[in-house]
């Protein structure tokens, strides 16, 4: 039936979404794919939270049972991620005392965001890890896209599990990853 159908390219889309969420995620761990900066805590709170692992990764694959939460969880990544990437990334920048630890590039009274915008900006101020703006950028554009997208097919999977339970012949769908 048309809901079953509907069912499973959603929860195939989901699936996917799922591990490009977990890539990313991980991916913002491990600026220079090194797990030194992770372990000297030198990665964004935002990349720390894991929201694309455990909220729009694990979670992503399970029933349609959760969806509600799902839609809820890929919801925070998405606004998790847009934070990250406004603030922009942790990195190590030449300060007025010094070379120091910090967020160079998070908006202020006297400026906004607009290094994303500025990207001359990006190369000078940051000096380690190499390229965390760039990576920073990439990353969070792509976990919040692909969790914003996951919240939209949870919503639409909520719908048509509820549809389904109403309409459809033989009860509800549980599982959205049935292929």
């Amino acid at each position: 039936m048309c809901v079953s159908r509907c069912v499973r390219c959603v929860g195939v889309a989901l699936v996917a979404l799922a591990t490009v969420c977990a890539a990313a995620n991980s991916l913002l761990l491990l600026p220079e794919l090194k797990v030194r900066f992770l372990l000297e805590g030198h990665v964004t709170r935002e990349a720390s939270w894991a929201t694309g692992l455990w909220s729009s990764g694990l979670l992503m694959l399970r029933q349609a049972l959760y969806s509600c939460a799902c839609l809820l969880s890929s919801a925070l990544c998405c606004v998790v991620s847009a934070t990250g990437l406004v603030q922009g990334p942790l990195c190590l920048y030449n300060a007025t005392s010094g070379a120091a630890w910090g967020v160079p590039l998070r908006p202020t009274a006297d400026r906004d965001a607009g290094y994303l915008y500025n990207r001359s900006a990006w190369s000078g101020v940051c000096l380690e890890p190499k390229g965390v703006v760039q990576w920073n950028v990439v990353l969070f554009s792509v976990l919040g896209g692909a969790s914003g997208l996951q919240a939209l097919l949870c919503a639409a999977n909520v719908v048509n599990t509820l549809l389904g339970a109403v309409l459809g012949r033989g009860g509800p769908r549980l599982s959205v990853t049935s292929v």
